[in-house]
């Protein structure tokens, strides 16, 4: 689950990180206000969408042709400018690279006090897997994306690894803010919120926390300007950040991914055009990988899980249909907690009900697979069976006339 920057800003203040003053407006008089509240001479304003690059991104008319606001992130320096600016981004879609042609629909601006920078630093942690533990990454090439920094010059990253029961030791704050040339009352500062950053990491279940940029004023001072916040997906799961859970905002997440979870299915989309159901999430990722083996393309991630019923595959196909790109299902399911006998039966009723209309492909195996081939064999149905995975992809493909 991630967070706006507004909110993530909000969280910071609370774990002793720095951040500029600001408030969040839903409205262009609300910007405005905002603005004289700031009491500055100087503001920015800045559309909250969960995607990055929106300094240089495009705001659209809704008919994403024509361009109402080149850039996002605004400096304004006037209660009025910021009335206007605010009316240019607000309710209209966003187009940035990470946003999808579609963009998204800027539905609030956060007006922030504008403030001197001398310099620009980026400052994160993520988990790392293969390490198995958080991993804090600086660089001094603040304000771009840390993926385009690493190809270009992997040394331009430094990295402390650290242990979540003992936490960061000083020495490794220090060595970061050395290596980011900083020094003064700025490299204190900075070791303080290393220290904060991963702190708030671990008490929040983070899988990404992200300042960038990072800068240090022309006084001195060390201010988080930007801020990106993801929540581990299982900790909201189990309940146990109930306060950042409240924060989620639906508008912000895929509508069908969001829909699909209501009925206990995982679901993720893709830019393909074979359907794809199974049962396991391992198996799943499997499926998706033989898809494009054998040349295809998968619309979807969706794992119905072990113990599907008839409803829930039901509605797993309604997703899968209500997808006008995809060209045909390959259902690909392990019979294990599941039996495949009641499985297919599930699969039979459903498909008369829903009327697919598109082939369907369906590989079967584990516990009563002979039995439940012959269910789908005996259903009536145009379905065409396919003997193991490969198979399953091939003939897919074959159907939805994207291969010869």
């Amino acid at each position: 689950m991630n967070l706006h920057e507004f909110q993530a800003k909000e969280v910071f203040r609370k774990h002793g990180i720095p951040v500029s003053a600001g408030f969040v407006a839903e409205t262009p008089d609300q910007a405005a206000e905002a603005f004289t509240k700031l009491g500055g001479a100087v503001a920015v304003v800045k559309s909250q969408i969960h995607a990055g690059g929106r300094g240089k991104g495009t705001v659209y008319e809704k008919d994403l042709k024509t361009v109402r606001l080149q850039g996002g992130v605004k400096l304004v320096k006037s209660a009025a400018e910021a009335k206007d600016i605010a009316s240019k981004i607000l309710g209209h879609p966003l187009v940035t690279k990470q946003s999808g042609p579609n963009g998204r629909i800027v539905r609030r601006v956060y007006v922030e006090a504008g403030c001197d920078i001398a310099r620009e630093l980026y400052f994160g942690a993520v988990l790392d897997r293969k390490a198995g533990q958080p991993v804090l990454m600086a660089s001094t090439q603040g304000g771009m994306e840390v993926e385009e920094v690493a190809a270009r010059d992997p040394n331009a990253i430094l990295k402390e690894h650290w242990d979540v029961g003992y936490g960061l030791q000083a020495h490794q704050a220090r060595r970061l803010g050395f290596g980011l040339g900083l020094s003064g009352d700025s490299f204190k500062e900075f070791v303080k919120l290393a220290h904060a950053v991963t702190r708030m990491f671990v008490a929040c279940d983070c899988s990404l926390l992200e300042i960038n940029p990072l800068v240090v004023t022309k006084s001195g001072a060390v201010l988080a300007l930007d801020g990106k916040m993801g929540i581990d997906e299982r900790a909201i799961e189990l309940k146990k950040q109930p306060e950042l859970a409240a924060m989620a905002d639906v508008h912000e997440e895929d509508p069908v991914e969001h829909e699909a979870a209501s009925y206990g299915l995982n679901y993720v989309s893709m830019e393909g055009n074979i359907g794809c159901m199974v049962n396991g999430a391992g198996l799943a990722m499997a499926t998706m990988d033989i898809i494009k083996q054998a040349g295809g393309a998968p619309a979807n991630f969706l794992d119905v899980g072990g113990g599907a019923n008839k409803d829930q595959v039901k509605k797993a196909f309604k997703l899968l249909l209500a997808n006008p790109d995809v060209k045909a299902l390959f259902i690909n399911i392990f019979g294990g907690i599941l039996r495949c006998d009641i499985l297919a039966q599930g699969i039979v009723d459903a498909v008369k009900e829903v009327d697919v209309k598109i082939p369907l492909v369906v590989r079967l195996e584990g516990t009563n697979v002979e039995l439940g081939r012959e269910i789908l064999k005996n259903s009536g149905l145009k379905i065409t069976p396919a003997v193991d995975m490969g198979d399953g992809a091939r003939k897919a493909i074959e159907a939805a006339g994207l291969k010869k």
